[in-house]
């Protein structure tokens, strides 16, 4: 008589592997992977932050995004700049991302996509912006960094790693999954070269002309029907 621990493992089913996603040698193929999707935040599902301080404070410098500047740090640093010449506050900063709402549309968007498969956002943003943000878009996973506050004032910023969209993808990657990438500005595009499939979204003209080799789309049932297409 077989022992209970022999019943059990008699019983335990075997991994399913459909006939088209295995070799002639039997191994598993890329088409077996599983598909996660990436995209940026802002510009995509949220307003841009720092236009929104800008219209609020009247400091034009600060509609600088990372659509017109490819340097991160070189940005960051302008921006920093202008918040200590103007006395600007991180309670004002807070005060004005209160009044944001997702971009019309983007709410219902995550929600499908999240039914039909896994997302991460991978933004340029910080922990501190993003999380009434987050809130209103049910809390998805986000990967971003920190800034530095001190005395109510942003001294400085704690990058998570640098060019962490494109590093989060190849990890994802690494991990086996297929991954789809999408975003708007010049800080994403190394994301979209890094995944298997990758889209511009809500792109300015700059980006677009300089970056021809993304399918430009501009509204999220365009948007989630050439995800589909991978999944």
């Amino acid at each position: 008589m077989s022992s209970p621990r022999t019943r059990w493992r008699s019983r335990t089913p075997e991994l399913f592997v459909p006939e088209h996603a295995t070799g002639d040698n039997g191994d598993v193929t890329d088409d077996a992977r599983q598909t996660i999707v990436t995209l940026d935040v802002e510009g995509v599902l949220v307003p841009e932050i720092w236009i929104a301080v800008a219209e609020r404070t009247g400091v034009e410098g600060l509609r600088r995004t990372t659509r017109d500047e490819p340097d991160y740090n070189v940005l960051m640093g302008y921006r920093l700049d202008l918040l200590a010449e103007h006395g600007l506050t991180m309670s004002l900063i807070d005060d004005v991302i209160a009044g944001l709402e997702p971009m019309d549309g983007a709410r219902a968007f995550l929600d499908q996509l999240r039914a039909e498969t896994q997302v991460i956002l991978l933004s340029d943003t910080f922990e501190q912006f993003a999380k009434p943000l987050m809130a209103q878009l049910g809390w998805p996973t986000v990967f971003c960094h920190q800034l530095l506050v001190a005395d109510d004032r942003i001294v400085d910023y704690r990058l998570r790693q640098p060019n962490q969209k494109q590093r989060a993808v190849e990890a994802l990657r690494g991990l086996n999954y297929r991954v789809v990438a999408a975003g708007d500005s010049y800080n994403d595009t190394t994301m979209l070269g890094a995944a298997d499939a990758g889209y511009l979204f809500h792109a300015p003209a700059n980006v677009i002309a300089e970056f021809p080799q993304y399918r430009a789309l501009d509204t999220y049932d365009d948007l989630l029907a050439a995800i589909r297409t991978h999944l």
